[in-house]
């Protein structure tokens, strides 16, 4: 009998203390020419830290795709492709960038500060795949472009293939 007392008391304070759940609400987003647009540009830097030893320098092309949620915080999606001329026996090799990106705005012109997150996939590399990409950057932004130098690094299982550079985007908003 102390068992089902017990077992009927723990019920009853787990029933009375507990809490409805929080509902989840999703606002409605609604893409606009003021909130959303493509960014393309390029990129050119130099290999760091291991990098070097195989690679003379890099360029690349940079696609993105952003929305602003406030007048200083954007999110989106970051792809494109970095191409390392390599050096001395080693073979030139890139770096697909599939990865999502935060970038906070300061002011509506001037500095901003930002990264790219994901996965890097690697060509012309043998046994290796790729690995997790990060990409932080610092630069000027205004109506139309962005520059900024960046820190990229794709963790790889043999190597970490590291650059430093500048890069331009222009902005291609929607009609």
């Amino acid at each position: 009998m102390k068992k089902v007392v017990l077992v009927v008391a723990t019920l009853s304070l787990g029933f009375t203390f507990a809490q409805e759940a929080p509902k989840l609400v999703i606002p409605k987003v609604e893409v606009t020419p003021k909130n959303s647009w493509f960014k393309a540009g390029l990129t050119a830097g130099v290999p760091m830290s291991d990098t070097k030893d195989v690679a003379s320098f890099n360029v690349g092309v940079d696609v993105r795709a952003q929305y602003l949620f406030t007048a200083h915080f954007a999110v989106g999606f970051a792809s494109g492709y970095n191409h390392f001329f390599g050096k001395d026996e080693v073979e030139d090799f890139g770096v697909i960038p599939l990865a999502g990106f935060a970038r906070y705005y300061f002011q509506k012109e001037g500095l901003f500060i930002g990264t790219d997150f994901g996965f890097g996939i690697l060509s012309n590399v043998e046994n290796n795949d790729g690995g997790l990409y990060i990409n932080p950057q610092i630069g000027y932004h205004n109506r139309d472009w962005n520059f900024y130098g960046y820190y990229q690094n794709t963790f790889t299982d043999d190597i970490n293939i590291r650059s430093l550079g500048l890069g331009a985007t222009y902005n291609i908003r929607f009609k």
